[in-house]
């Protein structure tokens, strides 16, 4: 099947076929014909699979068939409200909207928090059709009433399942009071528990079911191996790694915002040029490395699970797991950042004696056993015991035992800023020219 066979209008192919695509992901050849009919949907596919293409190239389809829609004022008013959880997953997402409707008379804009709010009031009052937001500052537009909501005809909820993980459920739920009743709505997941199916049994209406990949699987084309080491031996292990693997594109995970920065200064001072990326870092901060990372100019991006969320790099061949997740969920997203649209790529981990319990929990999740190795001279020392991994208020890990503050339960990641969580990303992503656009 290529792209001329999903019935999508002529301009919209036009802007396909020049970012040199030809023929849709699985993901895409159902997705499409089932926004274009109408109904609601719920899709599911791993990561890396063309998901966001999915809904945007039929959602600029079907706007561009229809007049613009007109606010009390006259101005273009908002018809369709994509919502993300990361800023820099926004981004990416609006700038596939701004490729592929760039011979539409469609305008669009993205919306998030870190920048000032005055830019987007002024991007507003001139008329949007299509708005791409985070849920924290969409409602702080929507209590200062600079944001008209009255008019969305289709409603996209992206990365469903990171949105719950986050702890946006509140948010999602006042969205879901300010947008009309009578919509099409659209809800996307690389995941699927039963708290995206009671998100969707409040969000869907009969909805088409889409899951092109079975739940929780890692790509095929990802080849994954876990190497045991001492705690105190990662740092070390890992410039090792890189050197003798003449590595020039590595994303590196960290659990925390702190344990980024370390990593990052330290392979800096071993003369392997790296930057971190968190939610502590500033907007421009995080572009800066996210960009120079996509260019191949800094060979080593260190970042949070939240930090990387949304990251597109074309064939991006090495990530690595200095820290295993203890979320086992997290683990596809992370992985899922190499090997995409059909591409070969290496996902290591680097485990040691504290995280074994997590591993057990991530070859669980993904029904199958990554292979484990050593590095000579780096072995786990004999004498060194499993200890205690304390996450903010929480302590996990040693003897089975997960005990989470603030009522958070097993492999639970409280959430932050009173259900908000925590606002994070960079800039846009980049696209590729392999089969099926993202």
């Amino acid at each position: 099947m290529n792209f001329t066979e999903l019935g999508l209008a002529e301009p919209i192919l036009r802007a396909v076929r020049e970012e040199g695509y030809e023929n849709p992901t699985p993901i895409q050849a159902q997705a499409i014909p089932a926004v274009l009919k109408g109904g609601d949907l719920m899709a599911g596919a791993q990561t890396g699979t063309g998901k966001t293409a999915g809904f945007t190239l039929p959602l600029l389809h079907r706007l561009a068939a229809d007049k613009p829609a007109r606010d009390a004022r006259g101005r273009v008013a908002i018809r369709a409200l994509i919502l993300t959880p990361t800023r820099e997953l926004a981004a990416q997402v609006e700038e596939s909207v701004r490729t592929y409707g760039k011979y539409l008379p469609l305008t669009s804009m993205v919306m998030f928090g870190g920048v000032g709010m005055q830019p987007q009031i002024d991007r507003l009052r001139k008329g949007v059709d299509i708005l791409v937001a985070t849920p924290g500052r969409l409602l702080d537009h929507h209590q200062q009433g600079t944001l008209d909501l009255s008019h969305v005809q289709v409603f996209v909820l992206d990365e469903a399942d990171r949105m719950l993980d986050m702890g946006f459920i509140h948010d999602i739920k006042k969205v879901l009071a300010i947008v009309p009743a009578k919509k099409q709505s659209l809800l996307f997941s690389a995941t699927f528990s039963d708290d995206i199916k009671a998100l969707a049994d409040r969000l869907l209406n009969q909805p088409s079911l889409i899951e092109v990949a079975r739940r929780n699987a890692t790509a095929e084309t990802i080849a994954q191996r876990v190497i045991m080491t001492g705690r105190e031996r990662k740092k070390e292990l890992l410039a090792q790694l890189i050197r003798e693997g003449d590595w020039h594109q590595v994303l590196v995970f960290t659990r925390m915002k702190h344990g980024a920065n370390r990593l990052a200064e330290y392979l800096t001072k071993e003369g392997i040029p790296a930057m971190a990326i968190h939610g502590n870092k500033s907007q421009g901060a995080r572009t800066k490395a996210l960009s120079e990372f996509k260019a191949g100019t800094l060979p080593v991006l260190v970042a949070t699970d939240i930090a990387a969320r949304g990251i597109d790099i074309d064939q991006l061949p090495h990530v690595v797991n200095f820290e295993l997740p203890n979320v086992p969920e997290d683990y596809v997203h992370r992985i899922g950042r190499t090997g995409r649209a059909g591409a070969q790529g290496e996902a290591l981990s680097l485990v040691c004696r504290d995280e074994e319990l997590f591993l057990r929990d991530i070859e669980r999740l993904i029904k199958r056993d990554i292979p484990r190795a050593s590095v000579p001279g780096f072995e786990p020392p004999a004498e060194e015991k499993a200890e205690p991994i304390v996450l903010g208020r929480m302590t996990i890990g040693v003897g089975g035992t997960r005990r989470g503050g603030g009522g958070a339960g097993p492999n639970r990641r409280p959430a932050s800023r009173g259900g908000r969580g925590p606002r994070s990303g960079a800039a846009p992503g980049s696209r590729n020219s392999r089969p099926g656009p993202r």
